[in-house]
């Protein structure tokens, strides 16, 4: 009888379970993400600095360290397409574009604020960057000129295109549990979703474009349907407020931290539980 895919990937997780750690940084560790062709892995410092490793066998090998901001390295994100190239979003007032083929900063570009958040739109055309004022500046990937920006009433958590490009979310942390969904490249207000009873903190698109998962304060994770924008399911295995998510590169999995010391990971079709990742410590980021 066949294997199915759940049962190989329960045997897996029943022989690689150990979690290995590896020095990055000289401080705690922001963000981190794989490059779209998965042979990279990036991570941003409150250290100011950014890594990239790349993944031999069992180890993490560091490629290059990378310097330039002024101050904490808060998230950073890859080019959707180009797996050379990745950004980062400092409180130093600029986001920086990298090229891990030269190992340089291809671009720096200045911002009204404190950045806490950046991500790429999936075209690779525009990046998206969020400051502490709740501003969000639309910067040409291109040109590496603001091409709009926009200033919010509510505090914005996390931001993100859908995978078809024409839609921008943002998560609200204002304590009524908000997602705000904008045209683009429009930018006009299309919708105010009613997600959780807590704040909204964290949002992550799966790449089949079916599913988009939220993170809560009131520690649940909860599965849309992008067409429909209904709720399908709801995850409640973490006991405190949800940091992070990540799909898996198929869209079958679906992996959520906190401070809870484990990650969870979860079939996206079901919700049922399928592997406990135990940490040593509290997940601030992770990336599938």
């Amino acid at each position: 009888m066949a294997t199915s895919y759940m049962e190989q990937l329960q045997a897996h997780f029943r022989t690689h379970n150990r979690v290995k750690e590896f020095v990055a940084h000289s401080a705690k560790v922001h963000s981190v993400a794989w490059s779209c062709d998965g042979k990279r892995l990036a991570s941003g410092s409150f250290d100011k600095t950014a890594s990239v490793f790349v993944l031999e066998k069992d180890r993490m090998i560091k490629e290059n360290n990378y310097r330039g901001h002024g101050d904490s390295v808060d998230q950073l994100c890859w080019h959707p397409l180009n797996p050379d190239m990745f950004a980062t979003a400092s409180g130093d007032k600029t986001i920086r574009i990298w090229d891990v083929r030269n190992n340089k900063c291809a671009a720096t570009v200045n911002t009204k604020g404190e950045n806490i958040n950046i991500c790429w739109s999936p075209d690779g055309h525009t990046i998206a960057v969020g400051n502490k004022e709740d501003v969000v500046t639309f910067i040409d990937a291109r040109t590496y000129r603001s091409k709009a920006e926009e200033q919010f009433k509510f505090e914005v958590n996390e931001i993100s295109w859908n995978n078809d490009n024409d839609l921008f979310f943002l998560t609200n942390g204002n304590g009524n549990g908000c997602i705000s969904i904008m045209t683009y490249p429009e930018l006009k207000s299309i919708q105010s979703m009613n997600a959780h009873p807590s704040n909204c903190i964290c949002i992550k698109f799966d790449p089949t474009g079916k599913y988009f998962a939220v993170g809560s304060a009131d520690a649940l994770v909860s599965l849309w349907d992008i067409r429909e924008l209904v709720c399908v399911r709801c995850l409640s295995r973490l006991d405190w407020p949800v940091r992070t998510l990540s799909f898996s590169y198929d869209g079958k999995m679906l992996a959520s931290a906190s401070e809870d010391h484990f990650i969870d990971i979860a079939e996206v079709e079901t919700g049922h539980d399928h592997h406990e990742l135990r940490t040593k410590k509290a997940i601030e980021n992770l990336s599938t």
